[in-house]
């Protein structure tokens, strides 16, 4: 046997609990990721449903609710828009209200998603899970990983 082999030998009981481990560690961290956006989605479903939300599903993920469609042309990610907002935690706290004009590029992807949904003068209520708002990232009083709410009009 040559010395390659021989080393190839004596490290093949490693190799194996190695691999064992390492689809494992890949079995969990694929269902902790399901597991995570399932119980987000029941959250923003649950929040929907305590709030009179009848949402629409996005393919994204993003609920909403168009309340007022508006007029005119509906803007586009490359449009700067003016919206006055409140934005809600799914524990019902609120997080900031204002009205911006933005770039709807520079926005979340969520609401990249949502404001072209409506014209001017639109209203809309959108559920915007945490992949398409902050993610991982904590933002202000707005904690890593959290689904959120927005009620919208374009000004």
């Amino acid at each position: 046997m040559s010395q390659n082999q021989s080393k190839l030998t004596k490290n093949t009981p490693f190799l194996t609990i190695l691999a064992s481990f390492l689809t494992i560690l890949a079995i969990f961290g694929i269902s902790g990721c399901s597991k995570s956006g399932a119980n987000e989605k029941e959250q923003m479903i649950g929040f929907a449903k305590a709030n009179n939300i009848t949402y629409t599903e996005d393919p994204s993920g993003v609920l909403y609710q168009i309340i007022t469609p508006g007029t005119g042309t509906k803007p586009t990610v490359s449009n700067t828009i003016t919206v006055t907002y409140v934005g809600q935690l799914m524990n019902g706290n609120q997080f900031d209200a204002g009205t911006i004009t933005y770039p709807l590029s520079s926005l979340i992807l969520g609401w990249q998603k949502a404001v072209p949904l409506i014209g001017v003068g639109g209203e809309i209520k959108v559920l915007i899970p945490s992949s398409l708002g902050y993610g991982p990232n904590a933002n202000g009083s707005i904690p890593a990983n959290s689904p959120l709410y927005f009620e919208m009009s374009i000004d």
